[in-house]
């Protein structure tokens, strides 16, 4: 971690770590925790101690504290986070607490009736990344769906967005709705997780346009063009800072049959494919299985591609490559999975321009209108600066 990194994490206090603020709220109740590897209380404010995460896991804390933990929700990548993207996980037990863990990424992804029997209160605790199709803020919803529902309360304990500092890309049409965008907002909406809940709570996003007895325990500190740097990998292909500011730009080719890094330990810093002409892209990789994916695209084949592992920092979501990608692939109808890529779009739109000819310039255009009313929604829920 850079130095003004480090000192930037020391300023910034995460809602996990305000215990004086929720821990009264909690006493005597009986409680579930929609939680994975990122939902720690740092032991000191940066997260890091001589180079090393120093941290205490939220259950494992709560519990310490003799708050009344019945269960453990779980989202994609699972409780401890090691699940591949998109890989069914499993009910179980957490071999540390003992307490069982329900999955929201298995058999069912919104909490039953079963589920929720006996729980007093829902604490809510996963980094996020800022980006539409990052599933976390659709386990969100539908969490916060089911405490409307049995009349639960939730406690959302805010976490800095690292790509809290830009509104970009295509707004979900709301046929589209699925997994990867439950909400008409832009692929990058540049809120914190708990601005978010708020937005949800109080725009009609709950069936039934129900209301959740929503708490957010804020950060300190923090503003929306803070630089943060993760102290945990939010997820498998996650891996740095680098990775994150790219994903915007770079998940979008999870949409194609384009390989984006996984398989290699620069998840969505490169991008690349057999299909790719050689001539115009030097650089070459051959993804192999690893933490993460266990099935890269294009598993043991010499991919054609670009390294960007030291582009500098974006503040918007770039076509550059994309497009880029599109223009020079020797077999155009390999591209696109068109059902995938609309979905991770949030548009079947934005398919039907780059296979046009259109330009970056061209397709952000069409873009800003909409960018423009959501930037008047998102201002009145938000805690930031």
């Amino acid at each position: 971690m850079a130095k003004d990194t480090a000192i930037n994490n020391m300023q910034i206090i995460v809602g996990a770590n305000r215990t004086m603020e929720y821990l009264p709220l909690l006493r005597d109740k009986k409680i579930a925790v929609v939680a994975n590897q990122t939902s720690v209380i740092f032991k000191d404010d940066s997260g890091i101690r001589d180079g090393q995460p120093a941290y205490t896991h939220l259950v494992d804390s709560l519990i310490s504290l003799n708050i009344s933990v019945l269960r453990v929700f779980s989202p994609e990548h699972g409780f401890r986070g090691m699940a591949d993207a998109g890989e069914k996980v499993e009910d179980g037990i957490d071999l540390q607490t003992g307490l069982p863990i329900i999955s929201l990424y298995g058999a069912h992804r919104k909490p039953t009736k079963e589920d929720l029997e006996g729980i007093e209160m829902i604490v809510f605790d996963i980094q996020d990344v800022g980006v539409r199709f990052y599933t976390y803020i659709a386990t969100l919803q539908l969490v916060m769906e089911a405490c409307a529902e049995n009349n639960i309360p939730i406690m959302v304990l805010d976490r800095p967005n690292p790509n809290g500092h830009y509104i970009d890309g295509p707004t979900m049409e709301v046929e589209l709705t699925s997994f990867l965008g439950m909400t008409p907002i832009p692929l990058v909406y540049a809120m914190s997780i708990g601005e978010y809940a708020q937005m949800i709570n109080e725009e009609g996003w709950l069936e039934k346009e129900a209301k959740a007895q929503l708490t957010v325990i804020s950060l300190e500190n923090y503003t929306h063009n803070s630089t943060y740097s993760l102290p945990i990998r939010p997820s498998p292909n996650l891996p740095n800072d680098q990775s994150i500011n790219l994903y915007p730009s770079l998940g979008l080719f999870e949409g194609t049959n384009i390989n984006a890094g996984r398989g290699t330990e620069f998840q969505f810093q490169r991008y690349g494919a057999p299909f790719l002409d050689k001539a115009e892209f030097s650089f070459t990789y051959i993804p192999e299985p690893n933490i993460g994916a266990k099935s890269p695209k294009h598993m043991g084949t010499i991919c054609f591609g670009e390294d960007l592992s030291k582009r500098p920092r974006l503040s918007k979501v770039s076509l550059e490559w994309i497009i880029k990608a599109y223009q020079h692939c020797l077999e155009k109808s390999k591209f696109f999975n068109t059902s995938g890529f609309s979905k991770h779009a949030g548009t079947e739109l934005l398919q039907k321009q780059i296979e046009a000819g259109m330009n970056e310039a061209e397709i952000r255009a069409i873009w800003q209108a909409d960018l423009q009313n959501f930037a008047k929604i998102r201002a009145k829920y938000l805690l930031y600066p």
